[in-house]
């Protein structure tokens, strides 16, 4: 179920206070006129300007606000030769505040929330109006300010619209929900309970949960309407008159049965009419029926003279008034003299005389030279509201047949002998007796059929834990000509190993995967090994090609049309900008070729006023890229070289940087999930070295990650701008390093080699057990070289396996020949998750030394001022509101708390409760803010 939510809106047009550069125009648009700020410095270097909304007042619940941007973006090119610092961005920027500060401005207090770039681009003959929607995440202050930083635009801002998103009030299965503001990204689903509309009850409080987005989800539990009432159009009605309802239920009302009164509007039950009955155990809401007629050609069989035995049989009633539960009795007189009585215990009926299902019952004892008298009744459910029974009696005189007993015979005649019982006294006839006899018929042979079996028999075990191994066994019994079929046991398989593990499968349900492979029987020297059986391939088998250098052709151009493909434009649609490079944004989009499937793909642009060197270095990326074809290398789809704006397209990773993924999810995977992110890339890294490439810029933000987890290896510019802050790189005469990621060696003497490649693996494995932490926290680029060369490396994260930790250390030897493969880190993360009881001896761990923890004072040297100040330095924002709703609102009370006070609070995810905790024992020691070097 979903139902869309609605916006409520903060602010429904721009109001500024602050200028920097911006300047208010007045403009006429389809002859309207209206005010824009704008601002058009092309043609000057450095710029930077700024222009700040008023204080916005934010809901109570409102972690969550949409920025919507209507603006105008002028085309580079159409100012000609003097543009070449002309931009064709801005930049969105937040400040949270408890208070208005009037017109007082400091940059430092704004945080970027994206670059804002055009869809359509306006000429010098034409407006061309933007819109774009920015989300601002995890509002905890009383209010907030929007910021609009100009770099080197021309660019005019007509309207900025600030809304959060609410789930609309509602009724759904009878249960109204009142309007709810939708959470945070990091709140996730916000439960809110409901209220049962007028005449409905339900069992449980009724739930429901409302999306980040704005829309209801997952409703649990509903309401029903109370008896005598039925659902329509979202409420409770009363039944029609002849209609009626039992029960509360989500049933609708039904019309009065059979042989039933019907009532006014509102009724529980329909009685039944005169003459016609329910039995106790009938349902209320079942018909009425009467009692059976009576049963029909009773009939008496003489059986055995010497036992005084006989059958009684009969047909059963013409009319049963609708009931199956209709049973028998039989009643017995016996006559003598005239005068009649009942028979008494003597007389014996088999199996029973009364509670009868059958139409027939054996009667023995009975006396010779008697009449009896029987009398068959049928009775029903409903036979106790009458007070006889209907019945069926045979003729009063019975006739009762001798037994024969064979006394010799001769070649034509048989002599046979009875007993002759004395006759009564009032009988004045002799009693005469008549024997009669038939031919004998031969019972008919019986020929059996035999029939071969097949018998499968499958074993799963029922119950799981969160992760396991499966293993299915599978067993075939077979006769006739399929002799040549054997049975197997196999292991499900994937990553090229014996095994699979599966996360969080409900316990004590079912899960069934059925793998069965039949072979044919052959010669024991042909056939494959276990590896080639279930992983050879024609691709695998094959020898790896060697990687080709584009700048060794004497025109990359000829490089790019050899190893990427040529896409037209019009197979390409941008939807959003999701990212800036040094050479122009990156776009999400669609790419539809003709006779293929559409495809989502990130596009990366060259922006206008490029030189021919910045275009050959944009395509380079895409001649590498080209070269590869592995499932943990970002794929290229193709390039556009032959229009005036070149593109890369390449395949669309919907998480995007594997280091802003993990810190957004930060404690929410176990050990064995992100071993098994490691593994992925490390498999990439094996294939690019095995291709003789060497990538140079290995790290988490060049890491992919799609929406199944898969992690491929990105980035392959040569000549790109590693970081926005200016210490992220170390320049020589070859060109940028990224300081933080690379070999002592490749830093000292530029080699870069595989080996160079495993140290950055080794950091890239650490951000990854670091949930994305930046490595050695806030050291300059040269405390880090010095550290490094005194012997001193990164220490184990939190939670860190110590096979883990230990491999990283492997990769960070300084002599590099020392150093593993790749073959060697994918060989042994793979027995790491083929073994997870190998994850659970964890590294030691210093929190002094292994988490950089703040101060008691803030980063201008101050105590913190509050509680939410605090939680922004340690990155848990998030939990401000759950900190205030605690009572926890000043550091006093923040240094009093113990493990079991976080949790109450509701800090469930186990990296997050131990950030916290580390950060208060920091707040107690002020040891715990020396330098790495002093530890």
């Amino acid at each position: 179920m979903r139902l869309k939510g609605q916006c409520s809106y903060l602010l429904t047009s721009l109001v500024c206070v602050v200028l920097f550069q911006w300047e208010v125009t007045q403009r006429t648009l389809n002859g309207s006129q209206f005010y824009t700020y704008s601002v058009c410095n092309v043609g000057e270097r450095e710029q930077d300007n700024w222009l700040r909304t008023t204080f916005i007042q934010r809901h109570q619940s409102a972690s969550r606000v949409f920025v919507e941007l209507q603006f105008i973006v002028r085309d580079c090119n159409s100012f000609g030769g003097s543009s070449l610092t002309c931009k064709e961005t801005f930049n969105l920027f937040t400040s949270e505040s408890d208070a208005d500060v009037g017109t007082t401005f400091r940059k430092g207090q704004f945080k970027k929330v994206a670059t804002i770039a055009p869809d359509e681009i306006t000429g010098k003959n034409e407006l061309r109006i933007n819109t774009e929607t920015r989300v601002v995440e995890n509002l905890s202050r009383k209010g907030f300010y929007l910021a609009f930083q100009d770099i080197g635009a021309c660019v005019a801002l007509l309207s900025t619209r600030v809304y959060y998103k609410t789930c609309p009030a509602t009724v759904k299965s009878l249960v109204l929900f009142p309007e709810t503001v939708a959470g945070g990204e990091n709140q996730g689903l916000r439960e809110v309970s409901g209220a049962c509309v007028d005449n409905a009850v339900s069992e449980e409080s009724p739930r429901i949960y409302c999306t980040v987005d704005g829309d209801w989800a997952v409703m649990v539990g509903q309401c029903q309407c109370k008896p005598g009432y039925e659902e329509v159009k979202e409420a409770c009605q009363e039944c029609r008159p002849g209609f009626f309802k039992a029960a509360a239920s989500g049933d609708k009302c039904e019309p009065c049965p059979a042989n039933s009164e019907q009532l006014d509007s509102g009724a529980l039950v329909c009685p039944c009419t005169d003459g016609f009955y329910r039995a106790p155990t009938d349902p209320p809401t079942g018909p009425c029926s009467g009692l059976p007629s009576a049963p029909r050609d009773l009939v008496a069989t003489t059986v055995q003279l010497s036992t005084g035995k006989l059958l009684l049989s009969w047909s059963p009633p013409e009319d049963t008034a609708g009931r199956t539960d209709v049973t028998y009795s039989v009643e017995c007189q016996r006559c003598e003299d005239s005068v009649c009585q009942l028979c008494g215990e003597k007389i014996r009926f088999e199996p029973a005389g009364t509670g009868l299902t059958d139409t027939k019952v054996s009667v023995s004892s009975l006396d010779a030279h008697l009449n009896y008298t029987f009398t068959v009744k049928a009775h029903s459910g409903v036979s106790m509201f009458e007070a006889e029974p209907r019945s069926s009696r045979p003729p009063s005189s019975i006739s009762l047949t001798v037994s024969l007993r064979y006394t010799g015979e001769t070649s034509a005649s048989l002599s046979l002998s009875w007993d002759v019982f004395p006759r009564p006294r009032s009988q004045s006839q002799p009693i005469q007796y008549k024997l009669t006899y038939r031919k004998k018929v031969p019972k008919k042979s019986i020929v059996k059929m035999n029939a071969s079996l097949i018998t499968v028999k499958l074993v799963v075990q029922r119950c799981f834990s969160d992760i396991l191994t499966l293993r299915f066994g599978f067993s075939l019994v077979s006769r006739g000509q399929d002799d040549n079929l054997v049975a197997t046991t196999i292991i499900v398989r994937i990553l090229e190993k014996n095994f699979v593990h599966v996360v969080d499968l409900t316990p004590c349900t079912a899960y069934i995967w059925i793998f069965i492979f039949l072979f044919r029987k052959r010669n024991s020297h042909s056939r494959q090994g276990p590896e080639d059986t279930y992983f050879s391939s024609s691709e695998q088998l094959k020898p790896l090609k060697t990687y080709v250098d584009p700048h060794t052709y004497e025109d990359p151009n000829v490089a790019v049309l050899k190893f990427a493909t040529e896409i037209h434009p019009s197979h390409i649609t941008k939807q959003k900008v999701i990212g800036a490079g040094e050479f122009g944004e990156v776009y999400r989009g669609n790419l539809k070729m003709p006779g293929r499937k559409e495809v989502a793909v990130a596009i990366k642009t060259l922006k206008p006023g490029y030189t021919e060197k910045q275009r050959q270095d944009f395509l380079s990326e895409a001649s590498i890229m080209g070269q590869f074809s592995h499932q943990n290398i970002i794929r290229l789809e193709g390039v556009v070289t032959k229009f005036k704006h070149a593109m890369i397209v390449t395949e669309y990773m919907e998480n995007g940087a594997l280091d802003r993924y993990l810190k957004d999810h930060d404690g929410e995977f176990p050990s064995f999930q992100l071993v098994g992110m490691m593994y992925g890339i490390a498999a990439g890294m094996k294939y690019l070295s095995d291709m003789s490439y060497v990538h140079r810029d290995l790290a988490a933000r060049n890491i992919l990650v799609n929406n199944n987890l898969e992690c491929k290896v990105s980035d392959f510019g040569l000549s790109r701008v590693l970081e926005d802050d200016p210490e992220g790189t170390y320049t020589t005469s070859g060109g940028k390093i990224p300081i933080r990621w690379t070999a002592p060696e490749a830093i000292a003497y530029r080699k870069f080699t595989s080996a160079s490649d495993v140290w950055s693996f080794g950091i890239v494995m650490w951000e990854v057990m670091a949930f994305g932490e930046r490595p050695y926290w806030d050291m300059s680029n040269h405390e880090v070289m010095k550290a490094i060369n005194e012997a001193f490396r990164l220490p184990a994260p939190m939670d860190c396996p110590s096979a883990v930790y230990q491999l990283m250390l492997q990769c960070w030897l300084q002599d590099r020949s020392k150093r593993p493969r790749f073959g060697d880190i994918v060989n042994l993360l793979d027995k790491l998750l083929r073994s997870p009881d190998s994850l659970k001896t964890i590294a030691d761990f210093d929190p002094r030394v292994s988490i950089r923890l703040p101060s008691t004072s803030g980063s201008d040297g101050s105590p913190f001022r509050s509680v939410s100040e605090w939680l922004e330095s340690i990155k848990m924002s998030q939990y401000s509101e759950n900190f205030t709703c605690a009572g926890v609102v000043t550091m006093d009370h923040v240094l009093q708390m113990k493990n079991e006070d976080i949790k109450n609070i509701g800090v469930r995810l186990p990296g997050h409760l131990k950030r916290i905790a580390y950060s208060i024992l920091g707040l107690k020691d002020q040891t715990s803010t020396l330098s790495v070097f002093a530890v």
